[in-house]
């Protein structure tokens, strides 16, 4: 790398560190719409931090009315996108550290978004500051985009394709390093069918709040008493599955305790929603919480819904259910699917139908896979990057995760979370190491200067 793009990334580490503060002290998470807010005053109150950050950095910053923001470095037509996103998903349970307190120790930043992604998207945006304070010139502009709703619908990039044009090659710094070259296709379900009028019976239950949040924990209110609860603890001891069950007045409170994680790594993960579909069957449960027991339970691969297969470029299908709840006498759930690159999505839909008999089946989010090849100028030039800074072998690798690389052309995931270090995406305790994303700023910037002088 230039001596003097170093040395200024370098400079940059205490301010960058302030700067990662203020950014994941907003609990930017999705909410209700309001004036000049379409994803919630939180995310709201990120894009106008965000925008203030790169007018101080002397970028002129673009805003799209709440959905996406935008600033570029040099005036060529032709533009290198980086691509990263301001909301985060709920905090969820089990936190030790403040989830919006972005306190430090040992090294490493501590909450909601140091990761997943405000730490990486910042990182680049450094490096963007740091070309342009070298004055190195550049054939082709560099845009960092930044998006409002990536933990959702991606609204917010339907809304700035439509309003700016979209660079045709770039990568998103939302995910692991070396390179993600390769995502799988995305299938969401929405499922509802009515309670049970017999068998056990479910008096509350609201579990989970993103279908791609593999649940931590769950809690239902059973009608029943001891009986039940004694029933509960059998269950727990004959399984070995951690069960709780209380006793009062309203009836038996059951918590199932289930290992959070992101539905596109469900290894080592327990998906507390299937415990309890699992307990609920066992105790007496009809119609389709029995169903969705058989069907789902704890397995993640998609077997029992007909829907298994695998491939040798993307590896196998992951399935999860991130929500199940009830209301007025009626379950809604959803199930998050991550499909190998040449799998049938058609045929995955149909047999998940078939194989949930009773339960009304909606697709509301389909996307197809997304694969640039090994050997093109991006990854070549990213993975070059890589190696350089990094000193670690470079390879381009494939994840169940999505990321706006999806958006773009050609588009990959790049960083920021290094080989050997915890992924805590999604996850209670969430940081990133503050030497870990300078790296991944001294990474971003060599990469972006490969591509835009190309």
């Amino acid at each position: 790398m230039d001596q003097k793009l170093n040395e200024l990334l370098e400079s940059y580490r205490d301010d960058f560190v302030k700067t990662l503060q203020e950014w994941v002290r907003v609990p930017s998470v999705k909410g209700e719409p309001a004036e000049g807010a379409p994803f919630g005053t939180g995310v709201g109150k990120m894009m106008d931090l965000a925008a203030e950050t790169g007018r101080k950095m002397g970028f002129d910053v673009r805003t799209f009315d709440g959905y996406a923001l935008d600033m570029t470095l040099g005036g060529a037509d032709e533009k290198i996108a980086v691509l990263g996103h301001l909301d985060v998903v709920p905090v969820g349970d089990g936190w030790t550290w403040p989830p919006f307190g972005a306190e430090i120790e040992n090294g490493r930043m501590y909450g909601r978004g140091t990761n997943d992604d405000k730490g990486p998207s910042l990182a680049a945006l450094y490096a963007m500051k740091a070309i342009k304070e070298a004055g190195i010139p550049l054939k082709r502009s560099i845009r960092l985009i930044l998006g409002g709703d990536e933990e959702c619908d991606w609204e917010c990039m339907t809304y700035y394709a439509a309003y700016a044009e979209m660079p045709e090659m770039g990568f998103s710094p939302d995910a692991s390093f070396p390179l993600i070259n390769t995502e799988k296709g995305m299938l969401h379900f929405e499922i509802r069918f009515p309670a049970a009028e017999n068998g056990l019976r479910v008096l509350e239950m609201a579990t989970g709040e993103r279908p791609n949040v593999i649940a931590g924990e769950s809690r239902a209110l059973l009608e029943g008493g001891e009986d039940l609860a004694e029933k509960v603890r059998a269950y727990a001891a004959d399984t070995g599955l951690p069960y709780a069950a209380e006793v009062t007045e309203a009836g038996v409170w059951v918590t199932a305790t289930g290992i959070s994680g992101h539905s596109a790594y469900p290894e080592g993960k327990r998906s507390a929603i299937g415990m309890m579909l699992k307990l609920m069957k066992a105790l007496g449960a009809k119609g389709g919480i029995a169903v969705l027991a058989d069907a789902v339970g704890l397995e993640s691969d998609g077997k029992s819904l007909g829907c298994a297969c695998e491939d040798r470029v993307s590896g196998r299908l992951t399935n999860n259910m991130g929500i199940l709840r009830l209301r007025d006498g009626e379950w809604f759930g959803t199930l998050d699917f991550r499909c190998p690159v040449e799998a049938d999505q058609e045929k995955l839909i149909r047999e998940a139908k078939a194989h949930l008999p009773g339960i009304q089946v909606t697709v509301t989010t389909q996307k197809p896979p997304h694969h640039v090849p090994a050997e093109s100028e991006l990854v070549t030039a990213l993975l070059a990057a890589y190696e350089e800074e990094s000193g670690l072998k470079g390879e381009a690798m494939s994840t169940g995760g999505g990321t706006y690389a999806k958006v773009l052309k050609q588009g990959v995931a790049f960083g920021a979370v290094f080989p050997g270090e915890e992924e805590l995406a999604h996850l209670a305790n969430e940081y990133e190491s503050i030497d870990s994303l300078m790296l991944a700023m001294k990474i971003y910037a060599n990469a972006l200067v490969r591509l835009a002088q190309a």
